[in-house]
Parts: C-alpha cells; sequence; structure tokens
C-alpha cells in the first residue's frame, strides 16, 4: 500500500510528540471497530448458555472494553485523552465459524479522532472473553481487529471495503 502522508507522531528531528491539537475544529467524529475470537465449539456453547464459572462472559466483555475505551489515552502513549461521548460494544455469535464477532462504535464531539478508542475497546473485549475461558480452551484465537469506520476531522470519512 502507498502513501504519500508522513508519520505526524514525529518531529523534525525523528522524536516521539504528542500532536498537537490546540488549533482543530470541534467537530462530531465517529469510530467503529471490530475483532474476532474463534474457539472450540464447546467453548461458545458455555458462554450462549451463561454456564461459564466465572460468569456471564459477554456481559463481562463488554464493561471491560468500554473501560478501556476510556482508559485508552493511558494505554497508547501519545493518544490524548478525550471526552467520549457514546461507546457501544456488541457482540455476534458466529456458529458456523466457532467465533464470536466484536464491534465497538464510539462517538464524540471534539478535536480528535478516536479510532483507537474502538481499536482498543474490541481487543480488550477479546482478551476479556480469552481471559474468561482460557481455563477450558487454550486454543482460542483472537484476530481481525481492524478499523471499519471513521469520520469527522479533517482527514474525513473513511469505509473499509473488505
Amino acid at each position: 500500500m502507498k502513501n504519500n502522508k508522513t508519520f505526524s507522531h514525529f518531529d523534525s528531528e525523528g522524536k516521539a510528540i504528542m500532536v498537537d491539537i490546540s488549533d482543530k475544529e470541534n467537530t462530531e467524529r465517529l469510530a467503529t471497530a471490530s475483532s474476532s475470537i474463534s474457539m472450540n465449539k464447546k467453548t461458545l456453547e458455555m458462554i450462549k448458555e451463561g454456564t461459564s464459572k466465572k460468569g456471564d462472559v459477554l456481559g463481562v466483555a463488554r464493561i471491560a472494553g468500554i473501560m478501556a475505551a476510556k482508559k485508552t489515552a493511558d494505554l497508547i502513549p501519545l493518544c490524548h485523552p478525550i471526552s467520549i461521548s457514546s461507546v457501544t460494544i456488541n457482540f455476534e455469535i458466529q456458529d458456523s465459524m466457532n467465533s464470536i464477532k466484536i464491534t465497538c462504535n464510539c462517538k464524540l464531539n471534539g478535536k480528535t479522532g478516536l479510532e483507537m478508542e474502538a481499536l482498543t475497546a474490541v481487543s480488550v473485549a477479546a482478551l476479556t472473553i480469552y481471559d474468561m475461558c482460557k481455563a477450558v480452551d487454550k486454543e482460542m484465537i483472537i484476530n481481525k481487529t481492524q478499523l471499519l469506520h471513521k469520520s469527522g476531522g479533517k482527514s474525513g470519512t473513511y469505509t473499509r471495503n473488505d
């Protein structure tokens, strides 16, 4: 993939910086990301039936994902702390693939985007599912963590077209 843009998180001497957003306009910004976790059929059934010894796997993963979105600036060194307006986490059980697709939608009105918050949310939600089920299934695979959509700001709208 060819890209003529330069990395924004480095100064002219190549040192890491936090991008100055003080002159940017506040705009409505949206971001959607997804991830997937595949597992053994019995593990998926346990999650669907709510019989995990650790409790409601998807309920805990949803809360973990929301918390992760709110803490992204504490985890990713050059991310700005932002005031997120909305975070939703949804799970789609994919029986034919013994997997769960995790999707996060984030929204704010601000000076910087929130793609990293959406990506962090789905990553932590997937890791939480793994953590809660690892005693019965160490073969789980987290994959295809990706930005699906972002809008707002100077760079405009991006939509993945797979």
